[in-house]
């Protein structure tokens, strides 16, 4: 679990969006998958931006599984893009 994965889960909580904490599901699945308020779903990857780049890099399964859902998945780093991605 990457160091910042507990803010920025706490801090879509916080902003009124239902959050599932889905970082033990393997295989690529994203860690968070989110309800927005106003009603999207999105897959959400946590990545921590102070990682060394190849520690941020997705792995196969989670390229696959991007690829398949698109617009739904987003790959956040910090709570400025995760609050960002959560009102889109």
């Amino acid at each position: 679990m990457d160091a910042n994965h507990g803010q920025i889960r706490d801090a879509l909580r916080a902003l009124g969006c239902v959050v599932e904490d889905t970082s033990d599901v393997g295989r690529g699945f994203p860690d968070l998958v989110v309800r927005t308020r106003a009603g999207t779903v999105l897959l959400v990857e946590v990545k921590d931006g102070a990682s060394p780049p190849s520690r941020q890099r997705l792995t196969p399964d989670e390229a696959a599984l991007a690829n398949r859902w698109q617009d739904s998945y987003v790959i956040v780093s910090s709570i400025d893009e995760a609050v960002a991605a959560s009102r889109k």
